[in-house]
Protein backbone atom coordinates (compact mmCIF):
# COMPACT_ATOMS: atom_id res chain seq x y z
CA UNK A 1 0.00 0.00 0.00
CA UNK A 2 1.15 3.50 -1.52
CA UNK A 3 2.05 6.57 1.27
CA UNK A 4 -0.78 8.86 0.13
CA UNK A 5 0.50 11.97 2.30
CA UNK A 6 3.49 12.06 -0.16
CA UNK A 7 2.01 14.45 -2.97
CA UNK A 8 4.50 15.35 -6.27
CA UNK A 9 6.01 18.15 -5.93
CA UNK A 10 4.17 21.24 -8.18
CA UNK A 11 6.19 22.10 -11.31
CA UNK A 12 8.25 24.98 -10.89
CA UNK A 13 8.32 23.95 -6.72
CA UNK A 14 12.26 24.22 -5.19
CA UNK A 15 13.38 20.77 -5.14
CA UNK A 16 15.07 18.82 -1.57
CA UNK A 17 17.83 20.39 -0.14
CA UNK A 18 19.42 17.00 -0.99
CA UNK A 19 19.86 17.45 -4.02
CA UNK A 20 21.43 20.72 -3.79
CA UNK A 21 23.62 19.87 -1.40
CA UNK A 22 24.71 16.23 -3.35
CA UNK A 23 25.23 18.35 -6.33
CA UNK A 24 27.45 21.19 -4.31
CA UNK A 25 29.24 18.46 -3.30
CA UNK A 26 30.34 17.25 -6.24
CA UNK A 27 30.56 20.50 -8.08
CA UNK A 28 33.43 21.21 -5.09
CA UNK A 29 35.26 18.05 -5.35
CA UNK A 30 35.37 17.68 -8.95
CA UNK A 31 36.46 21.54 -9.37
CA UNK A 32 39.22 20.88 -6.61
CA UNK A 33 40.01 18.00 -8.01
CA UNK A 34 40.67 19.72 -12.02
CA UNK A 35 41.96 22.63 -10.26
CA UNK A 36 44.36 20.75 -8.64
CA UNK A 37 45.45 17.88 -11.10
CA UNK A 38 46.05 21.01 -13.61
CA UNK A 39 48.17 23.10 -11.32
CA UNK A 40 50.49 19.37 -10.78
CA UNK A 41 51.50 20.16 -13.91
CA UNK A 42 53.31 22.86 -13.25
CA UNK A 43 55.65 21.51 -10.57
CA UNK A 44 59.37 20.05 -10.57
CA UNK A 45 60.82 19.05 -7.34
CA UNK A 46 58.71 21.70 -5.23
CA UNK A 47 58.88 24.36 -7.18
CA UNK A 48 55.83 25.81 -9.85
CA UNK A 49 56.95 27.03 -13.49
CA UNK A 50 56.43 27.50 -16.86
CA UNK A 51 59.56 25.82 -17.46
CA UNK A 52 58.38 22.53 -15.19
CA UNK A 53 55.08 22.78 -16.99
CA UNK A 54 56.85 22.24 -20.64
CA UNK A 55 59.07 19.73 -19.32
CA UNK A 56 56.84 17.52 -17.75
CA UNK A 57 54.30 17.93 -20.97
CA UNK A 58 56.84 17.19 -23.14
CA UNK A 59 57.79 13.92 -21.20
CA UNK A 60 54.04 13.04 -21.03
CA UNK A 61 53.58 13.35 -24.77
CA UNK A 62 56.60 11.60 -25.34
CA UNK A 63 55.93 8.82 -23.15
CA UNK A 64 52.16 8.05 -24.52
CA UNK A 65 54.10 8.03 -27.85
CA UNK A 66 57.14 6.03 -27.37
CA UNK A 67 54.72 3.21 -25.09
CA UNK A 68 51.65 2.98 -27.88
CA UNK A 69 49.95 4.00 -31.21
CA UNK A 70 49.41 7.63 -30.80
CA UNK A 71 51.92 9.79 -32.99
CA UNK A 72 53.21 12.53 -31.52
CA UNK A 73 51.74 14.80 -33.36
CA UNK A 74 48.94 13.74 -31.51
CA UNK A 75 49.64 13.41 -27.79
CA UNK A 76 51.71 17.20 -27.75
CA UNK A 77 49.14 19.21 -28.44
CA UNK A 78 46.97 17.32 -25.70
CA UNK A 79 49.79 16.83 -23.00
CA UNK A 80 50.98 20.46 -23.80
CA UNK A 81 47.09 21.78 -23.47
CA UNK A 82 46.22 20.04 -20.34
CA UNK A 83 47.18 21.82 -17.47
CA UNK A 84 45.64 25.41 -18.44
CA UNK A 85 42.40 23.24 -19.74
CA UNK A 86 41.89 21.46 -15.96
CA UNK A 87 42.75 24.96 -14.33
CA UNK A 88 40.28 26.76 -16.08
CA UNK A 89 37.65 24.15 -15.82
CA UNK A 90 38.36 23.62 -12.35
CA UNK A 91 38.01 27.64 -11.42
CA UNK A 92 35.18 27.59 -13.61
CA UNK A 93 33.22 24.31 -12.09
CA UNK A 94 34.02 25.62 -8.36
CA UNK A 95 32.49 29.00 -9.09
CA UNK A 96 29.67 27.74 -10.98
CA UNK A 97 30.33 29.60 -14.60
CA UNK A 98 27.99 27.58 -17.09
CA UNK A 99 28.03 24.55 -15.03
CA UNK A 100 26.24 21.98 -17.28
CA UNK A 101 28.81 23.20 -20.11
CA UNK A 102 31.86 22.79 -17.72
CA UNK A 103 30.79 19.64 -16.99
CA UNK A 104 30.77 18.17 -20.09
CA UNK A 105 34.01 19.58 -21.43
CA UNK A 106 35.71 18.31 -17.98
CA UNK A 107 34.05 15.12 -18.89
CA UNK A 108 35.74 14.97 -22.77
CA UNK A 109 38.92 15.97 -21.18
CA UNK A 110 38.94 13.07 -18.64
CA UNK A 111 37.38 10.67 -21.41
CA UNK A 112 40.50 11.99 -23.73
CA UNK A 113 42.85 11.08 -20.71
CA UNK A 114 41.26 7.63 -20.51
CA UNK A 115 41.88 6.68 -23.61
CA UNK A 116 45.34 7.67 -23.54
CA UNK A 117 46.04 5.71 -20.59
CA UNK A 118 44.24 2.65 -22.55
CA UNK A 119 46.21 2.94 -25.07
CA UNK A 120 49.12 2.62 -22.75
CA UNK A 121 47.53 0.07 -20.99
CA UNK A 122 48.01 1.68 -17.69
CA UNK A 123 44.80 0.07 -16.20
CA UNK A 124 45.12 1.59 -12.75
CA UNK A 125 44.85 4.78 -14.05
CA UNK A 126 42.24 4.00 -16.27
CA UNK A 127 40.11 2.95 -13.53
CA UNK A 128 40.71 6.10 -11.63
CA UNK A 129 40.02 8.40 -14.55
CA UNK A 130 36.52 5.93 -15.08
CA UNK A 131 35.67 7.00 -11.77
CA UNK A 132 36.00 10.68 -12.46
CA UNK A 133 33.71 10.08 -15.45
CA UNK A 134 31.12 8.32 -13.46
CA UNK A 135 31.21 11.32 -10.70
CA UNK A 136 31.02 13.93 -13.78
CA UNK A 137 28.05 11.70 -14.94
CA UNK A 138 26.55 11.90 -11.98
CA UNK A 139 26.77 15.88 -11.51
CA UNK A 140 25.34 16.07 -14.70
CA UNK A 141 22.43 14.27 -13.51
CA UNK A 142 21.75 16.66 -10.67
CA UNK A 143 23.01 20.06 -12.42
CA UNK A 144 19.53 21.30 -12.52
CA UNK A 145 19.62 21.74 -8.72
CA UNK A 146 22.46 23.70 -9.17
CA UNK A 147 21.72 26.62 -6.87
CA UNK A 148 24.89 28.53 -6.25
CA UNK A 149 26.46 29.73 -9.21
CA UNK A 150 28.05 32.71 -10.26
CA UNK A 151 26.78 31.93 -14.06
CA UNK A 152 24.02 29.85 -13.78
CA UNK A 153 22.61 27.57 -16.69
CA UNK A 154 19.12 27.90 -17.71
CA UNK A 155 17.18 25.13 -16.05
CA UNK A 156 14.81 23.07 -18.59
Amino acid sequence: MSDSSKTPAAPGARPPWESTAAFLLLRLFLGLRALLAGADKFESGGTYSLANYAKNMGRMAEGITGASFLPLWMTRPFAHSLGYILLALGAALLLGLKTRLTLVLMGLVYVGLGFGLMAVQEDQGVAWIGIYVVLIAGALMLVRHDRFALWADRHD
